[in-house]
């Protein structure tokens, strides 16, 4: 198991979704990945199980296929107002 604490920070977008990539990969190759990242769209985009933290709380946690659809992930890090 490999622990990776915000990999993306202070990177430029391309190297940002390279990095994502590369952890794909690694991932596919039978890796387990703990992962503490700050870009949660990625992170859940390359994640199996995930747990979201907002403001030290958990606000969400599942299968990544199921939270990335998630309407108060997308409210609390993107701001967006949610249909009714």
């Amino acid at each position: 198991m490999k622990f990776l604490d915000k990999p993306s920070l202070g990177l430029a977008p391309k190297m940002v979704d390279e990095m994502f990539a590369a952890l794909a990969r690694i991932n596919r190759d039978g890796t387990t990945l703990l992962l503490f990242e700050q870009n949660v769209f990625q992170a859940l985009a390359v994640a199996d199980y995930a747990y979201v933290l907002s403001h030290g709380e958990m606000i969400a946690a599942g299968a990544a296929w199921e939270l990335r659809g998630n309407d108060l992930i997308r409210r609390v890090y993107l701001g967006e107002a949610i249909a009714n």
